[in-house]
């Protein structure tokens, strides 16, 4: 076996102007442990600071506005409260010596009256094409309200205020959620986005409302606290992008003079040319997140290896999932060679409580007695 302490993964560098310790990023991960108001508990920050030896921790998708809520109990970050709850958790990973960033998350048509109290809105009045959970369980999707271009404005407004209640959060930035599935993503992609205005149709109207959001959420807060996720041909939410060869090129394209923090690049293959071309257009810090399989035990290394080809293929930071979740102390799990903890149920996100949460044993340091 390689000697973990001298892999790559483990040397220091930069996201903007952050600092990281290493290059092992904690990504975000919907688990559904907010207040029913999207109030963060303490649960939550207990469980971030047990994950808090992560290069960064980018905390789980929260809503920037009610209208955009997801599921049930999901955290927002758009009330004196939200901003409140999350203080206390990022208080928490601060003293056990980790660094946050909040990833601003508005679902679109991946929505429900029952989770947020309102009509879902979305670029076109085309209907998640699966049954959404809702408190009362699985239900089908509403045909969501068309955006117009005032609650497009009032969006792209909520998304900057968003930002600014985060960092008054304690957060080190924000990561503008531009993938699998969500508003953002339904607005590049050309089976959600019908429209015919500037929002709509051309490559170069189809991003021009991410390329707003990111601009107002870096002038709100400043481009080097601001991070962006996408996610190039995933499906994942009835999404059928259409031109995934053309979309990101033109996106990454509008979005690399812009001086932010990091592009995240979601179920990243470093062997596909569209990753080396968007690697080639993109010029700063790259974040890649490994396809290590949907709806399968994780590999036995937890995603190492597959992390190290990425570094080796132009990334400059790696951002495991499931491995952080079932592995509070993964960090030194990877660095020592430990074995992992397995990923229990991925249904445990919806029960909320310690189980398949903060229970996940961490190594037993203790020295043995001879």
């Amino acid at each position: 076996m390689t000697n973990a302490a001298a892999s790559d993964l483990f040397q220091p560098t930069t996201l903007g102007s952050l600092a990281l310790p290493h290059r092992l990023v904690m990504a975000p991960m919907t688990r559904n442990r907010a207040a029913a108001d999207g109030t963060p508990s303490q649960i939550m920050a207990t469980y971030y600071a047990q994950r808090a030896s992560a290069g960064l921790i980018i905390a789980e998708a929260t809503t920037p506005n009610r209208v955009g809520q997801t599921y049930a109990d999901i955290p927002g970050i758009y009330t004196d409260a939200h901003v409140a709850g999350w203080r206390a958790v990022t208080g928490a990973v601060a003293a056990a010596g980790g660094r946050m960033f909040l990833q601003l998350q508005h679902g679109g048509r991946v929505g429900h009256p029952d989770n947020s109290g309102l009509h879902p809105v979305a670029p076109s009045p085309v209907p998640l094409p699966e049954p959404i959970h809702t408190p009362s369980g699985a239900q089908d999707a509403v045909v969501p309200l068309e955006m117009t271009t005032a609650d497009i404005e009032a969006t792209i407004a909520d998304f900057a205020s968003a930002a600014e209640n985060a960092i008054a959060a304690g957060f080190a930035g924000v990561e503008v959620h531009s993938a699998n599935g969500y508003l953002l993503h339904q607005f590049l992609a050309q089976n959600t986005n019908q429209r015919t205005d500037s929002y709509g149709g051309s490559v170069a109207n189809r991003i021009r409302f991410t390329v707003a959001v990111v601009e107002a959420v870096a002038d709100a807060i400043g481009a080097e606290r601001v991070g962006v996720r996408i996610s190039p041909g995933v499906s994942v939410n009835g999404i059928d992008e259409g031109d995934t060869e053309d979309i990101y090129p033109a996106l990454v394209s509008a979005l690399a003079g812009k001086g932010l923090a990091y592009l995240h690049y979601v179920f990243a293959d470093s062997d596909q040319p569209l990753f080396q071309r968007i690697r080639a257009l993109w010029p700063g810090a790259l974040i890649a997140n490994p396809n290590l399989g949907w709806g399968v035990p994780l590999p036995e290394d937890g995603g190492r290896e597959a992390a190290q080809h990425l570094l080796a293929g132009g990334a400059d930071a790696i951002s495991l999932g499931r491995s952080f979740l079932a592995n509070p102390d993964l960090v030194e799990r990877l660095r020592t060679g430990a074995p992992l903890n397995p990923v229990r149920d991925a249904h445990l996100m919806y029960v909320g409580g310690a189980e398949g949460y903060t229970d996940y044993p961490t190594l037993d340091l203790t020295p043995t007695a001879g």
